[in-house]
């Protein structure tokens, strides 16, 4: 009997993350990354690690995480994506299955992240889709929301929307894009970057929120990026409204894109679900 030469595979990922501690497996929690290993294992029969795009934290939903493991099992693509998805729960999904080359890899060959925070600015809270929205009752005007936000765009240091507990070696780094719209009660803040900081996207959210709110000028934002104080900015807003929605790679790699099938990211659905 010979041995199978291992391959590698990509797969794309969408989940509800309300009730797992985060993306990375952890003892005696819940994890995004254990329940896809576990399933994984059990389709592979053999053991499985994967690696991902972006660790989301706890409370933090995806439509767009993309993953890749190795292993020495052969599948068709069919028959990966509906095993794996036939132990899974039902919080969690696999989307795409595809081969990459040995040179692929989920984080490090990724030249952007886009992120999107969904808030329900509304005197009442939301009855329909609580757990995937924030929940705002001040009225917000999101034309000063973005204009303030232009100021993050480019390569610039972070240190003032970074997490006290973040670990990443250098607080730099290139914003492509910041958009704040409004679809009646509902607000999407779209930031698509390189890379992200430990709390960086929910940390700019809760800044913009009080800009929003009249209780900051538009040039407080650009404040916050000079003095380099996360203790001078707003308070981080909370994870449940935060959803990874996509990864670019080179074309070279030929990786399917993640469409965005959930009503909650529709703008144009979206208003159907008004007070």
């Amino acid at each position: 009997m010979t041995n199978k030469s291992s391959i590698k595979l990509a797969l794309g990922i969408a989940y509800d993350g309300s009730h797992y501690s985060g993306w990375q497996r952890q003892p005696n929690v819940p994890s995004v990354q254990a329940c896809l290993e576990q399933a994984l294992s059990l389709v592979a029969n053999e053991p499985i690690s994967v690696y991902c795009a972006g660790r989301t934290d706890t409370g933090v939903h995806a439509t767009g995480q993309v993953i890749h493991f190795e292993t020495c099992a052969h599948r068709t693509n069919t028959a990966w994506t509906l095993g794996v998805n036939a132990h899974l729960p039902t919080s969690i999904a696999v989307r795409w299955v595809m081969p990459v080359k040995t040179d692929f890899h989920a984080r490090f060959s990724a030249t952007a992240r886009r992120y999107r925070y969904i808030i329900y600015n509304h005197r009442l809270r939301p009855v329909i889709l609580g757990n995937g929205l924030t929940h705002y009752y001040q009225p917000l005007d999101t034309s000063k929301m973005e204009r303030a936000g232009q100021c993050l765009l480019g390569e610039h240091d972070f240190t003032s929307f970074r997490a006290l507990q973040c670990k990443s070696r250098t607080p730099w780094r290139n914003l492509h894009q910041l958009i704040v719209k409004r679809k009646g009660p509902y607000i999407l803040v779209d930031i698509t970057a390189n890379a992200f900081l430990y709390h960086m996207v929910r940390n700019i959210v809760g800044s913009l929120l009080e800009v929003g709110c009249g209780k900051k000028p538009e040039s407080w934002i650009a404040d916050l990026l000079f003095v380099k104080n996360r203790s001078l900015a707003g308070v981080t807003a909370r994870a449940k409204g935060l959803y990874l929605i996509s990864v670019d790679y080179p074309s070279r790699f030929g990786l399917p894109s993640l469409s965005l099938e959930q009503v909650v990211l529709n703008y144009d659905s979206l208003v159907s679900y008004q007070n």
